[in-house]
């Protein structure tokens, strides 16, 4: 699948709308501000605002309302990246290519960076409607029990052995619950139904969860240490068959939406598990 070429319309509304809200790199602290606008404009798939955008499309919702909270999950997404690289974390040189943020503008201003991200997806949220219930919807998938809380259990993690129920968790944690606030504020703000968000959630909890399983797998493959992946618990067939089974379940979750409504969401399931890179 030419995953861009299929979604070009819509990413191109989204990176419209990041640039908007995103500070002039020339506004005082000029340095925080390019890295703010280093770290989100520097590539990568879009797949969480995607996500937003489709589930506001498969209730029935317009797709631009949904353009705030979009940005508000691709701005919070690019924050647990900049935090993620950094030394007292992964300490990764490399992210898309290009050196990570603390290898370009220092530690310090990295992690203020990161912060301020995170900072202006609220503020963004705040704007859209309906603003409450779409602010506690990511602050519930950024919190102790939700994003931060599977950083924090992937860090202990690294110093023992690790077990299936670690690696669940993180994934759930670290990935999945992210994936469920991009699908379930796109819904929101389409106005959907009780029945309608309980099978997004659904639909994105196995998709989050496929989508860190073929990472690990694809990772292994590249040569990238397998410790803290689901590889160190099954082998590569294993998960692949794992990530199958979640897609097939995804799938069955959107059988309530008109089709025409839902094949947003089912090309981005397929491309999650079925890519090769």
């Amino acid at each position: 699948m030419d995953f861009a070429g299929r979604f070009e319309k819509w990413l191109r509304c989204i990176d419209t709308a990041l640039i908007a809200a995103l500070p002039p790199e020339n506004r005082r602290p000029a340095v925080l501000h390019k890295a703010m606008r280093y770290s989100v404009l520097s590539g990568g798939k879009r797949l969480r605002p995607l996500l937003c955008l489709a589930a506001a499309d498969a209730v029935g919702g317009e797709v631009r309302q949904a353009l705030g909270p979009a940005v508000a999950v691709e701005l919070f997404h690019s924050y647990t990246l900049v935090h993620d690289d950094l030394p007292c974390m992964d300490n990764d040189d490399f992210r898309r290519g290009r050196p990570t943020v603390h290898r370009v503008f220092g530690e310090a201003n990295a992690l203020l960076a990161g912060d301020a991200l995170q900072a202006l997806a609220f503020e963004v949220l705040a704007g859209a409607r309906p603003a409450d219930r779409l602010v506690l919807e990511l602050a519930h998938a950024a919190g102790s029990t939700g994003v931060v809380g599977g950083q924090v259990e992937d860090l202990a993690a690294s110093s023992g052995k690790v077990d299936e129920a670690t690696v669940k968790y993180i994934h759930q944690h670290k990935t999945a619950d992210l994936f469920g606030a991009a699908v379930r504020m796109g819904a929101l703000v389409g106005g959907a139904r009780a029945a309608d968000l309980k099978a997004l959630t659904e639909y994105a909890r196995c998709l989050g969860l496929a989508f860190q399983i073929v990472d690990d797998v694809l990772d292994g493959a590249s040569g990238k240490p397998a410790e803290l992946s689901c590889l160190s618990v099954y082998d590569a067939e294993t998960a692949r068959r794992k990530a199958r089974r979640l897609r097939d379940r995804a799938l069955a979750s959107l059988k309530r939406f008109p089709v025409r409504r839902r094949v947003a969401l089912e090309d981005m399931v397929r491309f999650a598990v079925d890519r090769e890179h």
